[in-house]
């Protein structure tokens, strides 16, 4: 394990994986190197071309947190990530990939950036989230009902259905779910006015000027692959890949191709 430390004194923690030009991994929610077996998979891929960072956002893992949060303390953690780097190539999923445009907006030396699936709700196919939804989530995690916090985000944040939670409650990954609920208001304070089934926010993003590959998977929900749409029409140097077979869980060994072909464009390979 390696650590920064952010500007507000915040340490982060983070591994770094193998040779050549740098890649920096942005989680979504729940995601951390000790829980996400996804995500280091992905890294363990890329690490065969480039110099992966794979880290804990604030609050998760081995990383700190700060007492009062906002989503630029998350943009200085990975501001933290890439100085020692210079500059990298950047891949977000879910609502990491919202906080790296964020991130590159706010002038970060990111020179390419890869989302997948940020979770916009720009139309009428979902259900917007209800009013006040970032507040109840703090409200719940303050009276330490970490479960219910899940459960409400993934109800009115992921918008999976009733069904669906129940039987995850009594899933093996639930508790790893409930160690890490106190970050998802950070979550949905990175999302806050992107999931309300509106366009999306104007002039944003309208800074981004560099390459975005936006991807999606062709199995997951109308609204999430909208939403994806509604990016890549929305940046300045899109690129746009639909995964055939894939969800929001998207699996590396489909992800890392389409990874290594962009990334791959800067750097020769």
């Amino acid at each position: 394990m390696n650590t920064v430390t952010s500007t507000d004194g915040t340490t982060i923690a983070f591994d770094e994986l193998g040779h050549g030009p740098p890649v920096v991994l942005v989680g979504g929610a729940f995601q951390h190197r000790a829980f996400d077996e996804r995500t280091s998979r992905l890294a363990d891929l890329l690490a065969t071309r480039f110099t992966v960072v794979h880290y804990d956002r604030r609050g998760r893992g081995e990383s700190g947190d700060g007492p009062h949060y906002a989503v630029e303390r998350e943009v200085e953690d990975l501001g933290a990530i890439i100085g020692r780097l210079g500059s990298a190539q950047v891949f977000g999923h879910s609502s990491g990939a919202t906080l790296a445009l964020d991130a590159v907006a706010a002038g970060l030396p990111i020179t390419q950036l890869a989302v997948y699936e940020p979770p916009f709700a720009v139309d009428d196919s979902r259900p917007p989230q209800p009013p006040g939804y970032v507040q109840h989530l703090r409200d719940l995690i303050a009276a330490d009902r970490r479960g219910d916090a899940v459960q409400y985000f993934l109800a009115f944040g992921v918008n999976l259905p009733t069904e669906v939670i129940e039987q995850m409650r009594t899933a093996p990954m639930w508790p790893g779910f409930e160690a890490v609920a106190h970050t998802l208001p950070y979550d949905a304070a990175v999302v806050d006015g992107t999931v309300n089934g509106q366009p999306l926010p104007e002039g944003r993003w309208s800074s981004v000027k560099i390459p975005v590959l936006v991807l999606d998977g062709d199995a997951s929900p109308t609204w999430m692959r909208n939403g994806a749409e509604a990016l890549g029409q929305l940046l300045a140097d899109p690129r746009r890949i639909t995964l055939p077979g894939q969800d929001h869980s998207v699996a590396p060994d489909a992800l890392a191709p389409a990874l290594f072909d962009f990334f791959g464009e800067r750097d020769g390979y």
